[in-house]
């Protein structure tokens, strides 16, 4: 150790050079502290004090002044004096802080995620939402901490900021993770409770489907040939949910079908979905980028952006007020005006059947589906392209003349 040459200050401390080999300047105005330079400029605090007779070193904590060291200097020699020893009363509070951080809100989701995440269709989605909205207002707190009031504050920030749909969002995402971490703790509770919702379905529940008309000029928009365009005809040609034939690669197609794997379909099963001619000839003529693993790609690297591309598609197709969605429920109309048994048709759409049923009838109903997929397309064949007799002439009003 370097003999105290003079009194210690700020400035001192400052103009305190490093050389090749680390050495401690004491200080002369506060019993054990010592100011530590080390070759590459650093300078820290440490405190030298014998606990049980033997020496210990308590590194103080960066950046602080030395007044603030001379007094941590003095409380660690006073718990000295009380017998306790400020390196391990250190190394407790360290690792307390480190376990609060472990048991923040941000990190109990990011937890959740990154164990649940595989088992989750809409991970990305999820990731995104919780960033987005619950994060920023309470993703450093304690989750034990968290109170009732507080998430129905950030809710009411959400709703009036992002609407009641994405409040509603961030509502369920939470349930969900609180309830998986109070599965995991000893005496953590929940403070979401029932009644909290934001957003009622039932309410905004919509029965919107596409009459002959908007079916026309929907078609002729998609002539245009983009990956967006291909997506909207072979939403209609399927029934297909957005996100699952958004996310569609080329290795779930084999032969005339397609493969949905378990883990992007909404009820947690591989479906197996026939396609039509009309549908297979949609994606033989979608554009490929490159060796793109996607089947609807504008970039190669991502599937295309539901948004920014019905943004662009809307620009050039005069149907008001219409949705992805609604052409699931558009594909499922015209399935039963082509005949097709509500059973058929359900399973076209890859709907879960009743428990029972579920249970007791395994049949694969593959070969019906077929059936059913081409009666779709002629249907919406029928539509786009009316054959001649199907055009009707309105009928005039009689006029009888009287002499």
């Amino acid at each position: 150790m370097a003999s105290p040459a003079r009194r210690l200050t700020d400035i001192a401390i400052r103009n305190l050079r490093p050389k090749a080999t680390r050495y401690e300047f004491p200080d002369p105005g506060a019993r054990g502290l010592y100011i530590a330079v080390f070759p590459s400029g650093r300078k820290s605090f440490c405190v030298r004090y014998r606990f049980v007779g033997q020496p210990r070193k308590l590194t103080l904590q960066a950046g602080i002044s030395l007044a603030a060291a001379r007094k941590l200097a003095a409380d660690a020699l006073h718990e000295v004096t009380q017998g306790r020893d400020p390196g391990e009363t250190k190394k407790a509070q360290k690792a307390k802080a480190i376990l609060a951080r472990a048991d923040t809100v941000q990190s109990v989701c990011e937890n959740f995620l990154q164990r649940e995440g595989k088992k989750l269709r809409t991970l990305r989605q999820q990731q995104r939402a919780l960033a987005r909205l619950v994060y920023p207002f309470l993703g450093d707190r304690l989750v034990s901490e968290v109170r009732r009031s507080e998430v129905n504050k950030m809710l009411d920030r959400i709703e009036d900021t992002s609407g009641q749909r994405s409040a509603e969002l961030a509502l369920q995402y939470l349930r969900r993770i609180f309830g998986w971490y109070a599965v995991q703790s000893d005496d953590f509770r929940s403070p979401i409770v029932k009644g909290m919702s934001r957003y009622k379905p039932n309410e905004h529940r919509r029965d919107r489907i596409l009459n002959d008309r908007e079916i026309q000029l929907l078609w002729q928009a998609t002539e245009a040939g983009d990956a967006f365009s291909a997506l909207i005809r072979f939403l209609l040609l399927t029934g297909a949910r957005r996100a699952e034939a958004g996310g569609m690669t080329w290795a779930e197609i084999s032969g005339n079908s397609w493969l949905l794997p378990a883990h992007r379909h909404k009820t947690k099963v591989d479906f197996l979905r026939p396609l039509s001619k009309a549908a297979l000839a949609v994606l033989s003529d979608a554009p490929h980028v490159g060796d793109s693993p996607f089947v609807f790609s504008s970039s190669g690297r991502r599937p295309v952006h539901f948004g920014l591309g019905k943004q662009e598609f809307d620009k050039r197709c005069a149907i008001a007020d219409w949705r992805l969605h609604d052409l699931r429920r558009s594909a499922r109309t015209l399935l039963s005006r082509a005949g097709v048994s509500a059973d058929t048709a359900e399973r076209c759409l890859g709907h879960a059947l009743p428990v029972i049923r579920g249970t007791y009838d395994k049949h694969s109903y593959f070969r019906e589906m077929e059936v059913a997929f081409e009666a779709l397309a002629t249907q919406i064949h029928r539509i786009v392209s009316p054959p001649a007799g199907d055009v009707v002439t309105p009928l005039r009003k009689e006029v009888r003349v009287t002499s």
